[in-house]
Parts: C-alpha cells; sequence; structure tokens
C-alpha cells in the first residue's frame, strides 16, 4: 500500500503562519492533497500541544488520527528547533527537523526543555544551545526519538547553509554523527543536486513541504510503500533504510520502503541562485565568483545560494543516484498549473472554482499529478490541463530561478512579451544530462 507523508510543517502558532493552520484544517487538507501522514508541527509550542492531546487520539503506536472524524489521514509527532550558537568561532544557525515515537515522550521533550528555554514565544522555538548538546537530551529521554536536519542547504539557517552551517555532519554533531541517517533536502534543492557530493550518499534525503497554511502542505512530500498501516516505527525503519549504508542486507527482504520523493523543481525555491532581493540583481555561481561575491547594484555580499553552495562541496562533475536509493519525481502544484492556463493568480477565485472541481471528479492532488492518464485528466478538465500536466513529468518546463528570498516561476507554455516583462529575469539555465522522468 502506498503512503505519502509530509513530516514538517508548521500550526498556527508559529511566525508567519495562516490562522487557519489547525489540526481540522490540517485533516481536510492532507485529504485534498492525498497525503496519508502528516507531522503535527510545533508540538513543543503548550497551546499547540494542549491542542494535539485534546483533539487526538492513538490509532497505531505512534501515530494519531482527528477524534470523531472519519479520516484515513494519521498525523505523527513533529517540530522544528532554531538552534543559535557559537562553534569553531563561527555563529551558527541550524534548523532541525524532530520526531517523537508518542505523545508521552513528546510531553517529557517539553517538560525538560521547558525548564530552561521559552517554548511560549514560538512554535519553533529558537534555542541557545549547540545542536549536538540538543541531540544529547533528546536521546537520553528516548533513543526513538530522531532529528533531521531541515533544509539543510537554506543560506541563513542550515547544516550546510553557505551564512551558518557547516561542511559536514561530523562537524556539527561530532561523536553523535551517526545518530543522524536522514537529510531534508529543502525547496531549493533536490535529490539531483545532492547526488553530486559523494559525501551524502551514506545519508537518506527526504522532501517536505515545510508548510506554514493548509494550502501548502505537500508541496514536496515522501512516498512509502507498507503492507499495512504502518506504524512510528515502520516509518522511521524505511527512512533509515532507504540508505544503501543503512539497509539491511539484501537476503533480507525488506517489507517497507521510501520509494520516491515528491519535489519542487528546486528553481521554484526562494534560495535557489545567488542574488539581491533588494537590488532586483540575482546570478549563477559561475558569474558570482567573477563578481568575487559582491553584487554589482549596492556592493555588498551576495547571498550566496544553494545552487553555489552545493557546487562548493560537490566532488561530481554530474549527479550518480546510490544504488537501491529512492527516486525523485518533480511536480508543480495543480493550483499553479491552472492559474498559468488561465492567466490569473493561483489564489483567484477562477482557479479555485476549477481546482475543487478537478479534485471532486479526480479524488486528490497527488492523484491527478502523479496518477491520472492523460486521457483521464481531460475527463475531469480541459485539455490544455492535461497537456501541462503530461508536460510537466516529462520535465518540459520554464524555469525562471529563485534568489535571496524571492521564490522562483516555473512555467509550462512559452510566455508572451508582456508576460516575460512581468517575471524575474530568466538566468542562464542548468540542464543535467542524467535528470530521467519517472512518470
Amino acid at each position: 500500500m502506498i503512503y505519502i507523508a509530509d513530516l514538517h510543517i508548521h500550526s498556527k502558532y508559529s511566525r508567519a503562519t495562516s490562522k487557519s493552520t489547525d489540526l481540522e484544517n490540517l485533516t481536510k487538507w492532507a485529504q485534498i492533497k492525498g497525503i496519508q501522514i502528516l507531522g503535527t508541527g510545533d508540538f513543543t509550542h503548550p497551546l499547540w500541544f494542549k491542542e494535539i492531546k485534546n483533539k487526538l487520539e492513538s490509532v497505531k503506536l505512534g501515530l494519531y488520527k482527528l477524534k470523531n472524524v472519519k479520516s484515513e489521514m494519521r498525523f505523527i509527532l513533529s517540530t522544528e528547533f532554531s538552534c543559535i550558537y557559537t562553534k569553531n568561532n563561527k555563529v551558527r544557525r541550524i534548523h532541525l527537523v524532530v520526531l517523537a515515537p508518542d505523545i508521552e515522550i513528546a510531553e517529557k521533550i517539553n517538560q525538560k526543555l521547558g525548564e530552561k528555554y521559552n517554548l511560549k514565544s514560538d512554535g519553533r522555538p529558537i534555542l541557545g544551545i549547540d545542536a549536538k548538546e540538543l541531540l544529547k537530551i533528546l536521546l537520553n529521554i528516548s533513543p526513538e526519538i530522531v532529528m533531521i536536519p531541515a533544509h539543510a542547504w537554506t543560506p541563513w539557517f542550515s547544516i550546510f547553509g553557505s551564512k551558518s552551517g557547516f561542511n559536514s555532519v561530523e562537524e556539527c554533531f561530532d561523536e553523535l554523527a551517526p545518530q543522524i541517517f536522514a537529510i531534508e533536502t529543502g525547496l531549493s534543492s533536490d535529490p539531483l543536486m545532492n547526488w553530486q557530493w559523494s559525501y551524502l550518499d551514506k545519508y537518506t534525503l527526504i522532501s517536505n513541504s515545510d508548510a506554514h497554511s493548509p494550502e501548502k502542505l505537500g508541496r514536496e512530500a515522501n512516498v512509502f510503500e507498507f503492507p499495512s498501516e504502518p506504524s512510528y516505527k515502520d516509518i522511521i525503519e524505511a527512512i533509515k533504510n532507504a540508505s544503501p549504508y543503512q539497509r539491511q542486507s539484501a537476503s533480507s527482504p525488506r517489507k517497507s520502503a521510501l520509494v520516491y520523493t515528491i519535489e519542487f523543481f528546486p528553481e521554484e525555491g526562494k534560495y535557489h541562485i545567488d542574488g539581491h532581493r533588494a537590488c532586483n540583481f540575482h546570478c549563477e555561481p559561475i558569474q558570482t565568483k567573477k563578481l568575487k561575491g559582491i553584487c554589482p547594484v549596492c556592493h555588498r555580499p551576495l547571498t550566496v545560494g544553494v545552487l553555489h553552495r552545493v557546487d562548493d562541496l560537490a566532488d561530481r562533475a554530474e549527479p550518480q543516484q546510490p544504488q537501491g536509493a529512492p527516486d525523485q519525481k518533480s511536480i508543480i502544484p495543480l493550483k499553479e498549473i491552472i492559474a498559468e492556463i488561465e492567466g490569473v493568480m493561483p489564489s483567484s477565485r477562477r482557479v479555485d472554482t476549477i481546482y475543487h472541481e478537478m479534485i471532486k471528479r479526480g479524488k486528490n492532488e497527488f492523484n491527478i499529478l502523479l496518477n491520472l492518464s492523460g486521457e483521464e485528466i481531460k475527463n475531469i478538465s480541459e485539455p490544455k490541463i492535461a497537456e501541462a500536466i503530461l508536460k510537466m513529468r516529462a520535465g518540459k518546463v520554464i524555469k525562471h530561478p529563485g534568489y535571496d528570498g524571492v521564490f522562483g516561476q516555473i512555467k509550462i507554455f512559452p510566455e508572451s512579451p508582456d508576460q516575460k516583462q512581468a517575471n524575474i529575469p530568466t538566468a542562464k539555465k542548468r540542464i543535467n544530462k542524467n535528470q530521467k522522468s519517472l512518470f
């Protein structure tokens, strides 16, 4: 059985999140998207944790559902920490996703950290603690707790980020590095990019939405295969064993697996290439190096993006997928596809009407984007939408990369001169011969 999981999201108690991000709306939108397993997000926030305890009920070890609601969608306890500290004479800003095996363990985490840190100020609390020391505290509470470096390449807040990151997991976690077995690639990178650095071959690469509103669920996600409804332990083992270095021996057949990840086209991420938002300037790494990292408009250092940072650490000229590692499929959210065809904003009423009519007839968004044939899509929408989805599946898209906090744009059809003028300038295309279609 196939299960789609989005393990990293936020609640209404995190900064810059929608007030509609409650458990009811998360359940509703997970079903619209086609997600079966969803992180709760923010379980360290006292008010959100109270809602989790009052509104969710256990259905299997470590998995929960909304009470009094008929739904196959399950919640898994998750949160994110922002660690800001000094190590090796450099200020570090690291974001970390943490998964807990049940509500009781999550409560112990909150009690322990609440003794020293303010967990009320934000759903993603800021802790003045070394990431290694935080991991040590968590493992002392329960060895089943899992920590995963979040959006690993984001310039400002990540383990490999250009502004405050490290050059390896070992440099960050020292003797506890073996406890880290998965890395979240983030919206501005995908497994294909990460496979240029052989060091990462030993880690499972996962993808999540980091959603700040229910509608943004599933921007990125993980597709698992389980013989029956999984438990927390089943999910963690499937992630761990997706790495060729962690996998059980071939003579012992796997009962579950992480099959592939669902990805943004990384150019759509808001930190893909280098640039300055305020100066409306962006460029690829080769040009940044010629400029010696200085913005030609304001003459201050450019924000070095994910593509540049990956290039700095990469030791392969071309990506090389580790044998047996999960595949990837890149998508464009359905509302963005409809909006491009209709010539309006994704938030428009026209798009919303078409979207929900397609969902009603096509089961859910992932089913439409990933599974339905062209003819089946034509039966629930206009032919242009079916054509667009088939082009997306084949990777035949036009990319306008994001930079310095500006989301990029992924288009399917060529733009008119007027449309081009309204969009950010197109950077030099990065073409990878090894990229393959999995549809």
